[in-house]
C-alpha cells in the first residue's frame, strides 16, 4: 500500500483505539489531486448519519487539469463500509468520548483510493505532554545508544 497523506496530529491529539479501513467515493478529478498528493486531512473527522459515514473538512485541493468540470475541495465524501461496521461503530461511538478521525489515505494494491478511519477518544493535556516527554526521553536513549555502539 502506498501512502497519500497521514494524520499526525490525530495521533497527538487523541488516543486510537482500533483502526478500520474504508473506501471512498470520489470524483475522477478528486481521484487525479490524490494521485498528485494533494490532500489534507488537518482537522478532518467522520460523522455518522442514516446509517452511513460521511467524512468531513477533508482537503481535496482541485486538481489544475480539470477545467470547469472540478470539485469542491471541502465536499463532504461518503465511506464505503458493510451494514455489520457501521453498526458496530455507532455502538462504539455513543459511548462518552468516542470519535471517528481519518487517520491515513493510501492507495491498495488494486489502485483504489482508501482512507483508514479510527475509533478514538481524546486526550487530556497531561496526556500530551506525557506523550511528549516519553518520545523525548525515548530520542535521547537512542541517540546514547547510537553514540555508545560507535
Amino acid at each position: 500500500m502506498k501512502i497519500v497523506s497521514s494524520n499526525k496530529k490525530a495521533y497527538h491529539n487523541y488516543e486510537i483505539i482500533e483502526s478500520l479501513e474504508a473506501g471512498i467515493a470520489l470524483l475522477g478529478s478528486e481521484v487525479k489531486s490524490v494521485r498528485e498528493g494533494r490532500v489534507s486531512l488537518k482537522d478532518s473527522y467522520a460523522e455518522i448519519r442514516n446509517g452511513e459515514v460521511f467524512l468531513l473538512h477533508m482537503n481535496i485541493s482541485p486538481y489544475e487539469k480539470a477545467n470547469i468540470f472540478n470539485h469542491d475541495p471541502l465536499r463532504e465524501k461518503k465511506l464505503l463500509l458493510h451494514r455489520q461496521q457501521i453498526k458496530r461503530l455507532v455502538g462504539k461511538i455513543r459511548e462518552k468520548g468516542y470519535t471517528l478521525v481519518p487517520t491515513k489515505v493510501m492507495f491498495n494494491e488494486k489502485g483504489r483510493v482508501k482512507v483508514e478511519i479510527s475509533l478514538a477518544k481524546g486526550k487530556r493535556a497531561y496526556e500530551k505532554r506525557r506523550a511528549i516527554k516519553e518520545r523525548e526521553l525515548d530520542r535521547e536513549v537512542r541517540a546514547a545508544l547510537k553514540k555508545r555502539l560507535r
